[in-house]
């Protein structure tokens, strides 16, 4: 099995090229591959297949020719993933799959569109910022906000990020959250130039922990900041700069447009040897 390697601002992805939809992915080998010891490592696996040829959205060909089947590192199927479709978008550039630099990729929550450049911006669902809602993390109780953004996210102000243990699985009311969520912990930052407002965020993503950024999250976390959340005079619209363990994002927000900028590289390529991975 041939496969890519990259990651945007260090949320990681295998990249399995499958044009024709030939590969038949299971939540055990996608475990497997994403296994940071024993396979090939990453927070998820982006298989590349051509709309028309994966059944679960080949009536939507006329949309976009290709969709991001996007799994989770525990073998868990995701409606979105920004920074996974920052890099897949990358690779079908590279790729010569796509022309770019505009690409339109389809993903569960529908069709996104990517810029791809030196950085790659992706406009995203513009998220919904709901109601209050709590996450236990290890013992520990925080208050947060429901944001969706193509998948649902909890973000969580907390005075300091460097003293969290975010090693446990975050536990959340199943009333609110019924396929659970993403939950981010957010904290303002001293201003930068060309953002209204700077903050830093870690993440405990659904299916895969932690991990050093979430497209999707940050995307959350610009929209709930905005509302004046964390402290700040509300706004209709803004630029927000993140920082992420893995790097910097930023996110421009209005009412009707939402894009998510930052760097998507791709590092290595090669071939995987299947019958030595240690499949669950």
């Amino acid at each position: 099995m041939s496969f890519v390697k990259g990651h945007g601002t260090g949320n990681d992805f295998v990249v399995l090229p499958d044009p024709d939809g030939s590969l038949a992915l299971t939540p055990g080998l996608v475990a497997a591959l994403c296994d940071r010891r024993f396979g090939v490592g990453g927070d998820g696996v982006l298989r590349v297949v051509r709309t028309a040829a994966h059944p679960e959205v080949a009536h939507l060909a006329g949309e976009a020719e290709w969709f991001m089947d996007y799994w989770n590192s525990d073998g868990s199927l995701a409606a979105m993933c920004g920074n996974g479709t920052r890099v897949y978008a990358r690779y079908l550039v590279e790729a010569g799959l796509a022309d770019g630099p505009t690409v339109a990729v389809l993903t569960r929550a529908g069709v996104v569109v990517a810029e791809v450049g030196d950085d790659v911006a992706v406009a995203m669902p513009v998220p919904v910022v709901g109601g209050p809602a709590k996450a236990d993390v290890g013992g520990v109780t925080f208050d947060g906000v429901a944001a969706t953004c193509g998948n649902p996210n909890l973000v969580c102000p907390v005075p300091d990020l460097a003293s969290l243990d975010l090693a446990a699985v975050a536990d959340l009311d199943p009333a609110a959250f019924p396929e659970s969520a993403n939950v981010e912990f957010v904290t303002n930052e001293a201003p930068v130039d060309g953002a209204d407002l700077h903050v830093a965020m870690r993440v405990i993503e659904r299916g895969s922990g932690e991990t050093l950024s979430c497209g999707s999250g940050a995307c959350a976390v610009a929209a709930v900041a905005l509302t004046g959340a964390l402290g700040t005079q509300p706004r209709e619209a803004g630029v927000v700069a993140i920082d992420v363990p893995g790097g910097r994002v930023t996110v421009t927000l209005t009412p009707d447009r939402c894009v998510l900028t930052g760097p998507a590289v791709l590092v290595a390529s090669g071939e995987i040897n299947l019958s030595r991975l240690r499949l669950s």
